[in-house]
């Protein structure tokens, strides 16, 4: 390898993608390309990055395995940064598996890494853990090991871990002041936020108030019996009920929890739950039906008793009842929280990472875009999707994953 891609390299290393295109910028060879495609990626460029990646890959002659295997870990790098999450995963675990296979173990790293990143993004949170665990941080180079404390941060948060996220947050910071990159930097700060922003409301008697991810945590370790609407759970002294799949009952759960200690009346019980305007004889008959469905399934946390007027809860061994509510309440809330990370994203990408279908998500967005919560640029595949972040809230609560004991 020649002075001027050694440089070019080093250059890219620190941060400094204007000085490793000063170097290359005018040169064709493989290499050069591939130094150009990465530079472009760090002036955020993508999809000119993504082209000499490509160009540079098959640039590299038969003996060149190990270059064009670093090319593709670098495509993939792109491909998370430009939320293409349908990138095809096979090909990043064969270059990881080529750089190990020649040794080249700080790269075969970064691939795990952008793995693992991957997972955390879609919320296969456990899956991301596993990967995470096969890197030692102590190995890495301080930018690499700065992303990977960001990667083990953000695990710990999404099972709402303050604790464990503070600790990789300052290690992180750590090791990107070692690296002396100003970029990285800015996102460990960035990341470090989301500890001291509101998370979650909280509802008890009739009053809300914001709460912190660390008070989330200790609400859900209280003897609290909790009605979480961040998970459709319902939680208390270590056993967890989830209604995620009726949501019907999940609405009960929630009315009579904000109405604690108070009755809530059959009227509102069917409004709120049923969605109807005037409630009937079949609505009342529907009512007691699902009424003592909620009682059995909520057997062990609390009883459901009828009163004059309506039916009231009361919890066992709880001495208060509480809503754990999300931070925005709206309709596409999850749609939402996932374009507030500053990126564009495509619909197929907010598909797969929602666990829906296309179609769905595209309803989703027109709707959005139509109050002006939305905007998109681009059209057909190439079609992105952004929005302004929500100030003032933070969205861990709102993006898929475990919360403790799930």
């Amino acid at each position: 390898m020649d002075s001027l891609i050694t440089a070019a390299a080093r250059a890219l290393a620190a941060g400094d993608p204007l000085g490793a295109l000063n170097r290359v910028a005018l040169r064709s060879d493989p290499p050069a390309l591939a130094l150009r495609g990465i530079a472009m990626a760090q002036l955020g460029d993508l999809a000119r990055a993504k082209t000499l990646l490509r160009s540079a890959a098959r640039a590299f002659g038969p003996k060149g395995s190990v270059a064009r295997a670093r090319c593709v870990v670098a495509e993939a790098e792109i491909a998370l940064a430009s939320r293409d999450l349908g990138w095809p995963a096979k090909a990043l675990d064969a270059a990881r598996a080529t750089l190990e296979e020649h040794g080249d173990a700080v790269n075969a790293a970064h691939a795990r890494y952008l793995e693992a990143r991957r997972l955390l993004l879609i919320g296969r949170i456990d899956e991301a853990e596993q990967a995470l665990a096969t890197l030692d941080p102590g190995q890495l180079p301080p930018a690499l090991r700065a992303a990977h404390e960001l990667v083990a941060a953000g695990i710990a948060m999404r099972r709402i871990r303050t604790g464990p996220a503070g600790a990789a947050l300052d290690r992180a910071r750590r090791a990107a002041r070692q690296a002396g990159i100003p970029a990285l930097a800015a996102e460990v700060e960035s990341a470090a936020l989301i500890l001291d922003t509101p998370a979650a409301r909280l509802i008890a008697r009739g009053e809300e108030r914001p709460l912190r991810l660390a008070e989330v945590e200790a609400l859900l370790a209280s003897d609290s019996l909790v009605v979480d609407a961040c998970r459709y759970v319902v939680r208390g002294d270590g056993v967890v009920v989830s209604r995620a799949t009726r949501p019907v009952l999940f609405a009960l759960a929630r009315l009579l929890g904000e109405a604690w200690p108070a009755d809530v009346s059959r009227d509102a019980l069917v409004a709120g739950a049923f969605r109807a305007r005037h409630a009937d004889e079949s609505h009342r008959v529907r009512l007691r039906v699902e009424i003592g469905r909620l009682r059995r399934m909520l057997r062990p946390l609390a009883g459901i008793g009828a009163t004059p007027r309506g039916f009231a809860l009361t919890p066992r061994r709880a001495r208060e009842v509480v809503i754990l509510a999300l931070p925005v309440e709206e309709r596409h809330a999850a749609v939402l929280a996932f374009l507030t990370d500053g990126e564009s994203w495509s619909s197929s990408a907010l598909a797969l990472a929602l666990g829906a279908s296309q179609r769905s998500v595209q309803r989703a967005l027109d709707g959005l875009a139509a109050t002006g919560k939305v905007q998109s640029f681009g059209s057909g595949p190439a079609r992105r999707w952004v929005t302004p972040p929500v100030l003032g809230f933070t969205t861990s609560l709102l993006l898929p994953g475990p919360l403790p004991s799930d």
